[in-house]
């Protein structure tokens, strides 16, 4: 078992260094990945849980959060 684990790792250690392009289009990926992940979290979804009032769960305003935004939505 670990000689069968030890041959896939040497088999693609091997591949990914004689990769050209791919590590090209790798990079691409994760440059990708940290934009989505990184940068637009920041700026789309900002934290609304630290903005619960003094004395307030984050269980008990979660609640109340989404019993109004139902609310909100039946009456539309």
């Amino acid at each position: 078992m670990k000689a069968t684990i030890i041959r896939i790792w040497d088999f693609y250690l091997t591949g990914f260094k004689s990769m050209t392009i791919g590590r090209t289009l790798w990079f691409i990926i994760l440059l990708k990945l940290f934009i989505m992940f990184a940068i637009l979290k920041l700026f789309f979804f900002p934290n609304f849980i630290n903005t619960r009032p003094e004395g307030m769960t984050k269980e008990e305003f979660v609640s109340k959060e989404l019993i109004e935004r139902r609310d909100m939505l039946k009456q539309e």
